[in-house]
């Protein structure tokens, strides 16, 4: 295990008082400037939001770091990706969890407001595509097809299972997926229509995968698509289909997306840290240093898809060194293996005393 995070610069220490004052202003300028100066009282809660696919993972790792004796209060939220980097650039949280990079636009909000962060990879995923287990004609599907199925120019006219192959039945679609707040819908929609704007909006939608599972494996004649940990939860209720690829059909799974082959369906997941908190705080620092260390246990215990044992080491160093900003420059990298990810990670964008 790393030692303790050292501080960059020194932090004041801040009245109680003051701080309640400071967090009643109204800009967001002045709510980032104190989480990163008050944010050191031992009654401060840890808040913690985003990504509905990431929260397994932290809901794991905060169980795991209250057996381990440690009793900050935590707040754990699943908002959606976008959602959570809103609240997180407005200084609103400590952690935001993600599961696609930071964009442009929040890049550009959280300088504004001042907020640093550390960009830290904390598992992969699959993005899976699951029917209902009655569901006896589809066992695979294309990204051709996805894209017929799933793009803007489907709505309100592409609505039976013939209409997107034809060897399947003449029966009407349900369609459920992540709505617009949710990192998933913005990588699926990047990597089968081209955009992440580009999706129809005439389905079932909802942040919460949970509800997302319950659309599909309430009817017979539903297609929906979300993060591989929640497939993995409910394998009773679902069915998940293999993607063609140029090289055959794909299923999602651990060992294929491990091994790079499950593309263009296959992201890093990560948490972002807010690094002035990080500094002044030493139980968020605790708390982040116990996630990346336990990292491999706990992914798995989530039924995630972990990195390589030895990553996690790296992502430590990368949090010991502080090595702040994002490495994607508000891209949104589509299909990336584990290997390309984080060779991103950790060279592009290190301070040029740590390269």
């Amino acid at each position: 295990m790393a030692s303790p995070i050292l501080p960059k610069r020194p932090v004041p220490l801040i009245p109680i008082a003051a701080v309640c004052s400071a967090v009643l202003a109204t800009s967001p300028l002045a709510h980032a400037q104190t989480l990163a100066q008050g944010a050191g009282s031992k009654a401060s809660t840890i808040r913690i939001g985003g990504s509905s696919t990431v929260f397994p993972i932290m809901k794991e790792a905060i169980r795991a770091f209250r057996e381990a004796g440690n009793s900050t209060p935590i707040e754990l939220k699943e908002t959606g990706t976008s959602d959570g980097f809103r609240r997180f650039c407005s200084g609103q949280l400590e952690i935001a969890n993600a599961s696609r990079p930071i964009n442009s636009k929040e890049l550009k909000a959280c300088s504004s407001n001042r907020v640093d962060f550390i960009e830290l990879p904390i598992a992969f995923d699959a993005l899976t595509i699951v029917v209902h287990p009655s569901n006896t004609w589809a066992n695979q599907i294309s990204t051709k097809e996805l894209a017929r199925l799933w793009g803007r120019q489907a709505e309100g006219r592409i609505d039976r299972w013939n209409e997107v192959n034809l060897d399947w039945p003449d029966r009407p679609i349900k369609l459920c997926g992540p709505g617009k707040d949710s990192g998933t819908y913005d990588y699926f929609n990047k990597a089968i229509n081209g955009s992440p704007e580009n999706s129809r909006q005439d389905y079932s939608s909802s942040e919460d995968d949970n509800v997302i599972v319950r659309c599909v494996a309430q009817n017979p004649n539903a297609i929906g698509y979300f993060g591989f940990s929640y497939y993995n939860a409910n394998r009773d209720k679902l069915r998940a289909l293999g993607i063609v690829t140029p090289s055959g059909t794909v299923i999602p799974s651990v060992a294929n997306v491990q091994a790079g082959r499950y593309r263009p369906l296959s992201r890093p997941l990560f948490i972002y840290v807010n690094d002035k908190a990080l500094a002044s705080r030493s139980d968020l620092r605790k708390l982040t240093t116990f996630t990346i260390n336990n990292g491999l246990r706990l992914v798995g215990k989530a039924g995630d898809i972990p990195l390589p044992a030895s990553t996690y080491q790296l992502v430590e160093s990368k949090l010991y060194k502080r090595i702040t900003g994002s490495a994607f420059s508000g891209d949104l990298p589509i299909g990336l293996s584990i290997g390309e990810a984080l060779r991103r990670s950790f060279d592009v964008n290190k301070l040029p005393q740590f390269r």
